[in-house]
């Protein structure tokens, strides 16, 4: 929590606010993973969707939390993101994290497989306690639609303290080799600012490269 005290001040300021939240869409540039997911059989959403976890995971900002009216850094999240079921209703995948792409992905496949055939809408927050709840990270994926922005519902906004991470359609192949997209990111203002939004997307594209590499 010590870089979390030195801009303490700032998140008492937007705490103070209606709506503290900031949310930023951008064009999101990273090698074009594609052709390396298809060479290796591997599903190249989950592929991306480990990277981007990963990132968040390793960036102080993101993993900040409003619990009991004090704030907290929790140390590890549900992966989850959003799934269309069999009847086009949107559902919710979630898995428990770990380091290893291939067990990710084989975890994220298995759980989208589940949010997908079940008719029934999955609530990933049943059963958990109200710090289990914090442990969590919202992501969406909008394959069809070329992203520009978006605005996720909100519960109540001066306590809204989970990221959530939104993106549409992946550009067609270019010629330098790499892939764009939009992404939209929406975080407590007292935690994130447009800089820590910038590491994100840096971090991102240079994890994916090393693996790439």
């Amino acid at each position: 929590m010590q870089n979390f005290e030195k801009r303490r001040d700032r998140y008492n300021a937007f705490a103070s606010f209606e709506n503290p939240l900031v949310n930023l869409s951008f064009e999101l540039e990273v090698p074009d993973f594609r052709p390396y997911c298809k060479a290796r059989g591997l599903p190249s959403f989950h592929f991306f969707l480990y990277h981007v976890l990963h990132a968040i995971k390793g960036i102080d900002n993101y993993m900040y939390r409003i619990y009991q009216g004090e704030v907290i850094k929790i140390d590890d999240f549900w992966a989850s993101y959003t799934v269309l079921n069999q009847d086009h209703n949107l559902n919710f995948a979630r898995f428990v994290m770990t380091d290893d792409l291939n067990e990710f992905i084989a975890r994220s496949v298995a759980a989208a497989q589940q949010a997908a055939t079940s008719t029934k809408l999955i609530n990933t927050a049943e059963g958990l306690s109200e710090y289990e709840q914090r442990r969590n990270i919202y992501i969406t994926c909008m394959p069809w639609l070329k992203l520009s922005a978006i605005e996720h519902p909100i519960y109540e906004h001066k306590t809204y303290d989970i990221p959530s991470l939104a993106w549409g359609r992946y550009s067609a192949p270019r010629d330098d080799g790499k892939l764009t997209m939009t992404m939209a990111v929406q975080a407590h203002h007292g935690f994130v600012d447009g800089y820590h939004v910038h590491l994100l997307a840096q971090a991102i594209a240079t994890r994916i490269a090393q693996t790439m590499a």
